[in-house]
């Protein structure tokens, strides 16, 4: 077996993830007021009245700044220093994660035939981050289990992989069989208390971008369980059938704060570009949801965000008109007119420039926020009595979610 070890800087024992924890808990609840919005619910800058100068800067961006902080987020900590003093540096620093060493393996032939190219980078790093044994693994949320084929096949491991989704478990099975994984696959709901029967002694438990309560109650099954070893990649922390977040760890049950899901989204709102065609896509949704927002609001009379639920991407290739009465119908609005699509889309535009200066501030914080809440995780883990590493397992170019918790019970 090899042994994999963290690079020193990665290494933090039990005190050092608390009085991490404790840093990001008290610079989060310091500037709660700048990242705890919700900037599509608003017509002006919300902090008017506690921050005007910082208003008035970022009224004075132009695009070509405006677009330089975003990409930049040293320079964007530079740019808030008046405002947030030396806590804009300290925030930089505690939000960088060392790399786990890597092993690299060889696959068989068309082995990754039918995944996505960024998918399939992306399980071959996580894969690289874990060491190699032989122990039995179990793949929690599997899809069709090509983390565990993967696994199953390099380092010879009987494989157990639970999925919801009886066509998914089919076809990942199919797969096994054609480059001979030992990998069995399980129809199972995960957050029922009958797949913690899964988590066998002594065995290694896998989660890649295991989504809110997936991962959530994966490390709770752990802690409780005779599982020996976990590796878990938490992605989506929004997804959970609570409003509020429930905090695992007592060090964030003492926290001053209180997250709602909007709360977590922000967590997760960082994505990689797809290119000048998915950000002309991102741009035209956005404007329409605001330039329906401005219509809805005076064609009810009521001053009030309504949010519009998740649309076809269709209607994307039409027009605002049509997506107006979409909408309308979707928010039971049908009855009242949609007239002049341009003057809502210009309303909508000056609506976008605001909540772009918005997300620039909530958006310095969203990683700060993502490492609380994989601290979280650290913590009731290691307070169940395991060793627990935190690092990445790829650089943000591939994907934002690269956080991995790898945890081992000791004694």
């Amino acid at each position: 077996m090899i042994t994999m070890n963290l690079p020193a800087a990665s290494q933090h024992t039990a005190t050092g993830h608390a009085a991490h924890f404790t840093k990001l808990d008290q610079l989060l609840t310091r500037h709660a007021t700048l990242w705890q919005i919700k900037p599509f619910h608003h017509r002006q800058l919300c902090w008017t009245q506690s921050h005007p100068t910082l208003c008035d800067a970022l009224l004075n961006l132009d695009e070509n700044g405006l677009q330089a902080l975003e990409a930049d987020q040293v320079g964007l900590a530079q740019w808030l220093t008046p405002w947030l003093g030396d806590d804009a540096q300290e925030i930089i620093s505690l939000t960088k994660l060392a790399r786990l060493a890597q092993r690299k393996f060889p696959t068989p032939p068309r082995f990754d035939t039918g995944i996505p190219g960024r998918k399939w980078q992306q399980i071959l790093a996580f894969a690289g981050s874990l060491p190699q044994e032989n122990r039995a693994l179990l793949e929690w949320c599997a899809g069709k289990g090509h983390l565990g084929r993967l696994l199953s096949v390099t380092d010879n491991r009987p494989v157990t992989s639970l999925e919801w989704r009886q066509d998914l478990c089919q076809a990942g099975l199919c797969e096994a069989q054609r480059v001979g994984a030992k990998v069995r696959f399980v129809q199972a709901d995960v957050l029922s208390p009958n797949s913690q029967r899964y988590l066998f002694s002594g065995g290694h438990a896998v989660a890649l971008h295991a989504c809110g309560d997936l991962h959530r109650i994966l490390a709770k099954y752990w802690a409780a369980g005779a599982s020996t070893r976990l590796s878990l990649s938490p992605c989506c922390y929004h997804l959970t059938r609570n409003e509020c977040y429930g905090p695992l760890s007592r060090a964030a049950q003492k926290s001053a704060l209180r997250l709602s899901k909007l709360d977590l989204h922000l967590a997760i709102e960082e994505i990689v570009t797809g290119g000048r065609g998915v950000e002309r896509k991102r741009h035209t949704e956005v404007l329409w949801r605001l330039a329906f927002d401005e219509w809805q609001r005076e064609a009810r009379g009521v001053d009030h965000y309504l949010n519009v639920p998740v649309f076809p991407k269709s209607l994307l290739s039409g027009d605002f008109a049509t997506f107006q009465r979409w909408a309308a119908q979707k928010k039971s609005l049908a009855h009242l007119k949609c007239l002049d699509p341009a003057t809502w889309l210009a309303k909508g535009e000056a609506r976008v420039h605001l909540v772009r200066r918005m997300e620039l501030i909530s958006h310095f914080f969203r990683r700060a926020l993502e490492l609380w809440l994989a601290l979280d995780i650290a913590l009731f883990l290691e307070g169940s009595g395991a060793q627990v590493q935190l690092g990445i397992f790829c650089e943000k170019s591939l994907t934002p979610r690269n956080i991995i918790i790898d945890a081992r019970k000791v004694g």
